[in-house]
């Protein structure tokens, strides 16, 4: 058996999506699994090294995964280490650009959390100093292995929709305020700007690669945000001023004439079939997808409404959708670009989620922000390769 073993270091992995999603459902589970298996008698093993400021938490975190994971709360010894080939970053979004840089200063390959940067200016400095190295990077687009929104890319490529005309995106919930004895689902930091939160920064980053990757290239973007609820509880149970947009909605302007309108809020009651739905509509079909569903109406198979507020719709409109079957075996979505992106510093794979994507992504989230403060529509010009 030839392994590949690869040090990884995580660093910011004692948040939830660090330590959930990219810890325990991914690298330890990929190591739990006996590695990559790339040929016959070929792995490649990941080694996590966790980085963190609580010597604590990093000790509590490594022994839950039960992957003999190293801890260290000294980045720098981390960097230095030559075994160590690969960083990865999943701290606040203020603090990965200085990290992510010293990562690349020393030679490693970059995989990241998004937003990549606190501006576009910052993420593509990232992507020049990457590219300049001659070190491979990645970004975590984790929205595109979903198993519903892989089902409409499978839709896309067979032509099911016809002529693409539009799509429809519902994201959001409740997050309760912490008053109530009802415990927040999302850590304070969202809701204060200076702390690099927000709904429009989170959000259109995921948005951009999205609509990018399965539909068409953005060219423009009208962005309205909201700052809905003003005031929520830490988690020291003191009272803050909520000082971020909770809440956005923006149309985006695609290439080949399709128009995408996207609401994402923190301040919404739930009722759809999934947190995230996107409803897309062609001239031949139209299909509405959650994160692991999806439901199709084909243009033979639409009804033939009739406008009459006055009687009871004689149409159940839930009724003439088919559900497509699901065909294959999906992974944590996670777990999938996490093993992809091993492979592409292993084996030099393709991988096209790079430092330049993750610009991209920050890019849109910056121009929206740039048209609800100028209350306009706001052209998105293309990065340089």
């Amino acid at each position: 058996m030839k392994t590949h073993e690869i040090g990884v270091i995580m660093n910011g992995v004692t948040g939830r999506m660090g330590t959930n999603q990219h810890l325990l459902r991914s690298v330890a589970a990929i190591v739990k699994q006996g590695g990559i298996r790339v040929g016959d008698g070929e792995v490649i093993l990941p080694r996590p090294v966790l980085v963190g400021r609580s010597e604590n938490k990093l000790r509590e975190l490594a022994a839950r995964s039960d992957v003999g994971a190293r801890y260290t709360t000294n980045l720098d010894e981390a960097l230095a280490d030559e075994a160590n080939q690969v960083y990865f970053d999943a701290q606040l979004t203020n603090l990965r650009a200085p990290a992510v840089t010293r990562a690349i200063e020393a030679g490693k390959h970059v995989y990241c959390e998004k937003p990549t940067g606190v501006s576009t200016d910052e993420a593509y400095e990232l992507y020049l100093l990457a590219k300049k190295a001659g070190v491979k990077h990645g970004v975590v687009q984790d929205k595109l292995f979903l198993p519903g929104l892989m089902k409409l890319k499978l839709l896309m490529d067979s032509g099911f929709f016809g002529e693409v005309l539009s799509v429809r995106g519902e994201f959001g919930y409740w997050v309760f305020q912490g008053f109530d004895q009802v415990p927040p689902q999302r850590p304070s930091w969202n809701y204060r700007k200076e702390d690099g939160g927000g709904v429009i920064i989170d959000m259109l980053c995921h948005w951009r690669y999205v609509l990018d990757n399965l539909f068409a290239p953005v060219k423009a973007v009208s962005c309205l945000g909201a700052t809905h609820v003003r005031e929520r509880v830490d988690e020291n149970g003191t009272p803050y001023a909520c000082t971020a947009d909770d809440s956005a909605y923006a149309t985006f302007e695609l290439e080949k004439g399709i128009v995408a309108h996207f609401n994402s809020s923190w301040c919404v009651r739930v009722r759809r079939d999934d947190l995230l739905t996107l409803q897309v509509d062609g001239t031949r079909g139209s299909a509405v997808a959650g994160l692991r569903n999806c439901v199709i109406q084909p243009y033979g198979a639409t009804p033939r409404p009739v406008w009459n507020p006055d009687i009871d719709s004689p149409i159940d409109f839930n009724v003439d959708w088919m559900t497509m079957p699901t065909n294959q075996v999906f992974d944590n979505g996670f777990k999938v670009e996490w093993e992809m992106f091993l492979r592409h510093v292993v084996l030099d794979e393709p991988f096209a989620y790079d430092l330049r994507a993750g610009a991209k992504g920050v890019q849109l989230a910056e121009k929206g922000l740039e048209s609800w403060e100028k209350r306009c529509w706001v052209d998105i010009p293309e990065l340089p390769v």
